[in-house]
């Protein structure tokens, strides 16, 4: 490892404040992986994306802002290459000793990155002798840096890679039961796949959100103004699906309700009193029933918040969960929470550090566990 140039794709695609980082997660997730090529010699070129440039340079989008963060959790100086190819890439690389690092401009400011040009994954292959994938995040992503590069160069998985896939398979591959799936989100029509792939493991959904409004409008309750999906097949697709597979799914038995979201007067109901108002997260009962549940179980996964967690008024749901899953992860079991809105919702009130994973995919966690391939992976597999 001692020399060699390693290209090593990360995903630090995180959200900013102007030029500030609002959210250090996917730079801590990265720095084992780079920790690790350093200490043994490594020359380590990082390449990453930042946001959605599409394929033209954007200064308010530019990678360097991340350096002194890296810097300051690698112990080391960070070079900058003002672009991810051409000359001032080869001369960061050229520039560095055994142990160094350079970080590269956003790859997405070249129109190629996301076409997987071939040319364009050349270009960056000429860069290391040696690649490595550590950003699941972008697995699910046929580009030329998370997919192209790897057919290229002699190509490994990352440390964050691994433990993603590891966390993820046991959810999919015999997981321990009871097995207890608490998903929330917007819409059914955006997770079908989760609840299709599950279902043939999981003991019980706990759901949550949007999608609960969706599911309980397909049993014929009024649910008011919730938000809810209007093609109410799925659901029943769904709710047909787990009865022929004897798997539970548990609807909330009451909610958090209001005329509007900035509403100063929200209140509890029983499901069958929404009225006129919206649903903007499960109640006190429902949430309590969900931790009953979870508690009993050995695998959980939490793939979405049971509210508009965003809102104080409409956190509890999903905090009491949290706590839940915490509680049943400090007595054994696994816990893996699901990229997105999940792990923001983990993070923001304060239970991630208690799961056994919290991943850092939202996309590509989501095509995992709904079977599909992810490109970034396969290209390491072959």
């Amino acid at each position: 490892m001692r020399g060699k140039r390693v290209l090593v794709r990360e995903d630090l695609n995180v959200p900013m404040d102007g030029t500030a980082i609002a959210d250090y997660t996917r730079i801590d997730a990265a720095i084992p992986t780079l920790k690790w090529l350093r200490e043994r010699g490594a020359r380590t070129v990082v390449i990453s994306h930042l946001g959605r440039p599409g394929g033209t340079p954007d200064p308010g989008l530019s990678l360097r802002p991340l350096v002194a963060a890296l810097s300051e959790r690698l112990g080391t100086p960070v070079a900058f290459a003002e672009d991810c190819i051409g000359e001032s890439a080869r001369r960061a690389v050229a520039a560095l000793k055994d142990g160094d690092l350079a970080l590269l401009e956003n790859v997405r400011f070249h129109p190629e990155e996301e076409r997987n040009d071939p040319a364009f994954a050349k270009c960056l292959a000429e860069l290391g002798d040696l690649y490595v994938n550590d950003a699941f995040g972008t697995a699910h992503r046929a580009h030329a840096s998370t997919e192209g590069v790897a057919h290229l160069l002699p190509s490994a998985a990352g440390l964050l890679m691994q433990a993603e896939l590891t966390a993820l398979t046991r959810l999919t591959e015999n997981p321990v039961k009871p097995f207890v799936c608490a998903i929330g989100g917007a819409k059914i029509k955006d997770k079908i796949g989760v609840f299709n792939h599950l279902m043939e493991n999981v003991d019980a959904f706990c759901v949550g959100g949007g999608m609960a409004n969706t599911f309980l409008a397909a049993l014929g309750i009024n649910v008011g103004t919730s938000l809810r999906d209007d093609d109410l097949e799925p659901a029943q697709y769904i709710l047909d699906h787990a009865k022929q597979c004897g798997v539970d799914i548990h609807l909330p038995s009451d909610a958090v309700v209001a005329l509007a979201l900035d509403a100063s007067d929200p209140r509890v109901v029983e499901i069958a009193g929404v009225g006129h108002d919206m649903i903007l997260d499960i109640g006190p009962a429902t949430a309590q029933a969900y931790a009953g549940a979870i508690e009993q179980a050995k695998t959980i996964v939490f793939n979405g918040p049971m509210g508009v967690y965003e809102k104080p008024a409409y956190r509890r749901g999903t905090q009491v969960v949290g706590e839940a899953i915490a509680r049943a992860t400090e007595h054994g079991a696994i816990s893996v929470v699901g990229g997105g809105d999940a792990a923001a919702a983990a993070h923001l009130l304060g239970f991630a550090g208690a799961m056994t994973h919290v991943s850092t995919g939202g996309g590509a966690t989501l095509e995992f566990l709904e079977g599909g391939t992810l490109p970034g992976v396969a290209a390491l597999e072959r």
